[in-house]
């Protein structure tokens, strides 16, 4: 007799972490199409104009492991909370930051708003936590789906914000506080039990050494920082690009607005994809896809080539990122959550950092031009996919037995 399923407060969740991604999650391309332009506003080198990416990725990373642990002890809600703290805390010192002219408080809010990504990247393990084996895919891949939203709201609130006071962006890093404030309520909707704490008979699960060189959760964790990282190092230097070329910060912000739609609108049907084709076959098109968009940056400079190499750029971090995700959510124990996602998000946005600091620098001081450092960066992606890409066939090539 087939056994059914409940999967209603997997969908429940689902419904209230798909609505915090399209409305909190806006926060995030606001502030990446005018993070590097403020900062270079700010900074008294151009090869440090991305520094504020970078060290909201760098504040993601360090919030990783602390953030996973508090959702361990005292769950998701309280650690989503801490989130919007952060984020909140980011948009309200980089607003000081703009208004005193100051690089170094505008890092520090930079800094403070890598809590609020770091939390909203715990939503895909979130959507997982209740769901059937079944479901987990199709509900990664839904809450991932609402950035779609978030990104039709961030770049055009941008528009709307970044020129509505005297000081260039404050209005945008304003508005970024009220979306935490009010996106904050989402969470005392959200019912996921608190992982129960082992008792002394209750195995301890394996180490983090153990976890980590597991073959299955080694490559999805290399799959997924390679997929983010090359995700930002390009993303991050588009608006300099699109800039320092001849065009407007308009189509900066309509190029990264498409990117954006690009990364979660395959979300409605990647779990699907995945569910039918298995993740091997749907990570490796992901790494495929993000190699296809660095071969179109490469053609050349025209607004054409940024809308298509971006948009690609999306799609290959969509099949990349929640194909590692998914392998990664099926490959520990509920006891070991807490240990792995949060070494998994600190390997993943140390690599994120790494890729936008170089970001920057490639964009700006690896030649006289932004042609040049837009060839740079996109040239860089090459030895990274070959890394994730190797790592995705010695998987496959493994025997059976020895994937799992």
């Amino acid at each position: 007799m087939t056994q059914v399923v409940d999967d209603s407060r997997a969908r429940r969740t689902v419904f209230i972490l798909v609505l915090a991604q399209a409305f909190l999650g806006a926060q995030m391309p606001m502030i990446f199409t005018i993070g590097g332009l403020a900062g270079q506003s700010l900074a008294t080198n151009a090869c440090f104009a991305t520094l504020p990416i970078s060290l909201i990725v760098l504040g993601s990373m360090v919030s990783a492991t602390p953030i996973s642990a508090i959702m361990q002890k005292y769950g998701r809600r309280v650690g989503f909370l801490i989130g919007t703290l952060g984020g909140a805390l980011g948009g309200a010192i980089g607003a000081y930051g703009l208004y005193l002219n100051s690089f170094p408080i505008f890092l520090a809010g930079s800094f403070l708003t890598g809590v609020y990504m770091c939390a909203q990247g715990f939503y895909r393990f979130a959507a997982a936590d209740t769901a059937s084996d079944s479901f987990r895919p199709k509900a990664i891949s839904y809450v991932m789906a609402g950035g779609l939203l978030s990104a039709l709201i961030g770049p055009q609130l941008v528009k709307v914000t970044s020129d509505s006071m005297i000081i260039p962006f404050m209005g945008a890093y304003i508005a970024v506080v009220v979306l935490n404030i009010l996106g904050s309520a989402l969470f005392f909707f959200i019912n996921i039990p608190t992982p129960k704490p082992p008792s002394e008979n209750t195995p301890k699960g394996r180490s983090r050494w153990e976890l980590i060189t597991t073959p299955r959760i080694t490559v999805a964790v290399i799959c997924a920082m390679v997929s983010y990282a090359l995700m930002n190092l390009v993303m991050t230097s588009t608006p300099l690009a699109v800039v320092g070329c001849g065009f407007e910060q308009d189509d900066a912000a309509n190029i990264v607005s498409a990117h954006v739609i690009a990364m979660f609108l395959p979300s409605f049907f990647t779990g699907h994809l995945i569910a039918r084709f298995g993740v091997e076959k749907i990570l490796a098109l992901g790494l495929v896809i993000l190699a296809g968009a660095g071969a179109v940056a490469l053609q050349g400079v025209e607004l054409e080539n940024f809308f298509v190499a971006l948009i690609l750029l999306g799609v290959g971090w969509n099949f990349g990122f929640i194909g590692a995700t998914t392998m990664l959510a099926g490959a520990h124990d509920p006891s070991e959550r807490g240990r792995m996602q949060g070494m998994n998000d600190l390997i993943v946005f140390g690599g994120v950092t790494f890729a936008s600091l170089a970001s920057g620098g490639l964009m700006n001081c690896s030649g006289g031009s932004a042609a040049v450092g837009w060839t740079s960066v996109n040239l860089a992606m090459a030895p990274f996919l070959m890394l994730a890409g190797g790592a995705l066939i010695w998987l496959v090539l493994r025997p059976s037995e020895e994937t799992a």
